[in-house]
C-alpha cells in the first residue's frame, strides 16, 4: 500500500497530533509506557534563518517507569532534513530550560528527554538509534546510584535519543524497529517521493501500527496535504541550492585567502632579503643613491625599505 511519507513536516505533524499514535511512537522510543501526552505550545520560534529547517514538537508526557511509578516529563522532539543544525538544537534546549512553565512546584525543572529525528547520517556512527544517557559517577569513575534519581540532578541534565533515518534499512528486530519502519526511506516510492510503498502485511494484527498506517493513508489521499508537501520540496530545494552556493563561495574565499597568504609570505621574504642587502651595503659605507643604483631600485623604495628595517639598522 502507498502512504504519505512522514519525513515531511506537514505529514509528521499530522501524525503526531493523534494522541494515541504519539503515545505509541514515544513509548517505543523511550522504552517506557507513555500513559498520556499533551502537545505544548511553542514559546520560542527562530525567525532569523530558515525557521522551517527544524520541525519541533514539545510534549508533556506522563510515563510509568520501571519501578511502576508515574511521573511527568518533558519530551522535546526535533526533526530536520539538514546537517547544519546542531547549534540551533542547543538554542531550543536553552529556551526550554528557561521556560517557567517547565518548572515543578518545588522549584526544580521537569526531567527532559530530547529526541532528534535526523534526515542525515551522523559521522560514521552506524547504529540507527543512539541513546545518550548521562550517568553520575564519583572521582574514580564508579557509578553512583544511591539517592538517584534526584530532582536537582535531573534539572541540570537531560538524556537524548538520536535517530538516523538514513540508517533504517527495513530490519525489524524489536518494537522500536517496527515503529520506526514507517520512516524508512528505502521504501520511498520511485515515482513520487512524497509516498512510501509499504508492505502492510508486516503490521497485521498490530492495532497501533494499523492506526498509524491508516492515518498516513488518509494524509496521502488529502489534496491539500500533498500540495503542502510540494511546498516543502520547493523550500528545501531552495535551501539546498543556497547552501551549495554558500559552500562554493566559502571555498573560493578560502582559496583566495590561501593565495593571498602565500603572496604575502613571498613578499615578506623578498622584503627581508632587501633589508638585509641594504644593511650590508650601508655597513660598507655606500650612499643611498649608490645603493639604489646598485640594486636597480628607485630611491623612495630604498628609503621605504630602510624605514621598515630601521630597528635592525639602528
Amino acid at each position: 500500500m502507498k502512504v504519505a511519507n512522514p519525513i515531511y513536516d506537514i505529514v509528521f505533524k499530522y501524525l503526531m497530533e493523534d494522541q494515541r499514535i504519539a503515545r505509541t511512537i514515544l513509548s517505543a522510543l523511550l522504552k517506557v509506557d507513555v500513559l498520556d501526552v499533551e502537545i505544548r505550545p511553542h514559546e520560542y520560534s527562530d525567525d532569523t534563518r530558515d525557521n522551517l529547517s527544524i520541525f519541533r514538537i514539545d510534549f508533556g508526557a506522563t510515563i510509568r517507569d520501571e519501578a511502576g511509578n508515574e511521573k511527568l516529563i518533558l519530551i522535546e522532539l526535533q526533526k530536520t532534513w539538514l546537517e547544519t543544525e546542531a547549534l540551533r538544537f542547543r538554542q531550543y534546549l536553552g529556551v526550554h530550560y528557561s521556560n517557567p512553565k517547565n518548572v515543578r512546584k518545588d522549584g526544580y525543572a521537569l526531567p527532559m528527554v530530547a529526541v532528534y529525528l535526523l534526515g542525515h547520517k551522523v559521522g560514521s556512527i552506524e547504529e540507527p538509534v543512539l541513546y545518550v544517557n548521562h550517568q553520575s559517577c564519583d572521582y574514580d569513575g564508579n557509578i553512583i546510584t544511591q539517592g538517584l534519581p534526584d530532582p536537582f540532578v535531573e534539572s541540570l541534565n537531560h538524556n537524548s535519543i538520536i535517530v538516523q533515518i538514513p540508517r533504517l534499512h527495513g530490519h525489524i528486530n524489536n518494537r522500536l524497529d517496527m515503529v520506526l519502519s514507517i520512516f524508512d526511506q528505502s521504501n520511498r516510492d520511485k515515482d513520487d517521493g512524497r509516498l512510501l510503498t509499504i508492505d502492510d502485511t508486516v503490521y497485521e494484527n498490530d492495532a497501533e501500527m494499523e492506526r498509524i498506517l491508516h492515518r498516513l493513508t488518509m494524509a496521502a489521499s488529502d489534496a491539500d496535504m500533498r500540495h503542502k508537501m510540494n511546498v516543502e520540496d520547493e523550500y528545501y530545494s531552495i535551501i539546498e541550492k543556497r547552501d551549495t552556493e554558500i559552500l562554493m563561495r566559502d571555498q573560493q574565499i578560502a582559496e583566495k585567502n590561501a593565495q593571498l597568504s602565500e603572496k604575502n609570505a613571498q613578499l615578506s621574504e623578498k622584503n627581508d632579503m632587501l633589508r638585509t642587502t641594504i644593511k650590508m651595503l650601508l655597513d660598507m659605507g655606500l650612499s643611498m643613491d649608490a645603493i639604489a643604483a646598485k640594486l636597480g631600485k628607485d630611491l623612495p623604495e630604498i628609503e621605504n625599505a630602510i624605514g621598515l628595517a630601521s630597528e635592525e639598522i639602528h
